[in-house]
């Protein structure tokens, strides 16, 4: 929701050169989690990638997905390993190589987080973004399609660049708290959803969560 006439500019001549490129003019900022809705809306193909608009993907990252989605197991949640890039897309640092799909892992912290790409059809399943959990909506939304995806892959290569700057959570978690609050709330809706009775609770580090199982 920019009112920068510069930025106005730019998005409807990419618009306009390339017919792939879809632009929608909102009447009021709706949040992340309803802007993201308004864009969701927008989507014809079968598949859809997630990732935040200032961060990089390696040129091969399309691929890598695509092998993957064209093999016989007909994926419907892929995601892939990643690092970081500094402000001036220059240097490569802090490579998180990922574990294959583990659920216990994911309500312990958000592994997962940027560049997943699922079927249209899962989503569906599993609902839009809530905003009840701005800041960690991915989070949520993770865990939802993940709770009823019957096939998720990960591919264990880095295929996305996580840009950092002061302010970004990728280099300063204390920058947003609040997204961490939206976290525990996440994986308590997760619980209640699949039938889990415990208490989410802050682990060692901002952004990593502690679940106390009732036995």
């Amino acid at each position: 929701n920019s009112r920068n006439k510069d930025t106005i500019k730019i998005l409807k001549e990419y618009s306009e050169k390339n017919r792939k490129i879809k632009v929608k003019f909102l009447d009021e900022n709706y949040g992340i989690s309803g802007n993201t809705n308004e864009c969701l809306a927008m989507v014809t193909g079968e598949y859809i990638g997630l990732f935040d608009h200032d961060d990089l993907l390696t040129p091969d990252a399309l691929f890598e997905v695509v092998s993957v989605i064209n093999s016989k197991d007909k994926p419907d949640f892929i995601y892939s390993d990643e690092d970081k890039v500094d402000e001036h897309s220059l240097r490569l640092f802090d490579p998180h190589f990922k574990p294959d799909f583990s659920p216990d892992t994911l309500r312990s912290y958000n592994y997962i987080t940027h560049f997943s790409v699922f079927s249209k059809e899962l989503l569906e399943k599993a609902g839009n973004f809530n905003q009840e959990c701005d800041g960690s909506q991915d989070y949520d939304i993770i865990l939802r399609m993940t709770e009823k995806a019957n096939k998720i892959v990960h591919i264990p290569k880095v295929l996305y660049h996580w840009r950092t700057h002061m302010n970004s959570v990728a280099l300063n978690p204390e920058s947003k708290r609040y997204a961490f609050e939206a976290g525990k709330r996440a994986i308590g809706h997760h619980l209640d959803r699949i039938g889990l009775k415990g208490k989410v609770r802050d682990g060692k580090f901002l952004g990593g969560y502690k679940v106390d199982y009732d036995l």
